[in-house]
């Protein structure tokens, strides 16, 4: 088999990702929808499990059971790279989130901090009872 393989590339995929097909349970089970007699004679949808990360893909896109078995594979790893961005871009933005919380002000931040305060310090002083002279 040539590297070009669909198999192959499939498997390599896998690899990179950290499955294995010792690791993958795979069933055969009757598709249904439409297709007649043939349908409910051959067992050509596929149902691969992986207990490790508790996914469970199934697979019934041709009436072939090798092509169902190279889909079922290829949405896995889709399933998994898809996990893996989404962690990836949240820890990114934790680190972000907790990097804006340390900076320290700018200058000019800090100088309308305090020019707000003192605003709000002169409204308080506003709302006090006037006092008889």
């Amino acid at each position: 088999m040539s590297s070009s393989d669909p198999f192959t590339l499939v498997r390599n995929r896998m690899a990179k990702l950290g499955l294995f097909e010792k690791d993958l349970i795979e069933r055969f089970i009757r598709a249904s929808g439409h297709g007649g007699q043939k349908v409910n004679k051959t067992s050509s949808c596929v149902q691969l499990s992986h207990p490790g990360l508790g996914l469970e893909v199934k697979v019934q896109d041709s009436r072939s059971r090798d092509s169902n078995r190279l889909s079922a594979r290829e949405h896995l790893c889709q399933i998994v790279e898809d996990r893996k961005r989404t962690q990836l871009a949240a820890r990114k933005e934790r680190r972000e989130r907790i990097r804006r919380q340390k900076r320290r002000p700018s200058p000019a931040a800090r100088r309308r901090n305090v020019a707000n305060k003192r605003r709000h310090g002169e409204k308080k002083q506003n709302r006090k009872k006037p006092t008889s002279d």
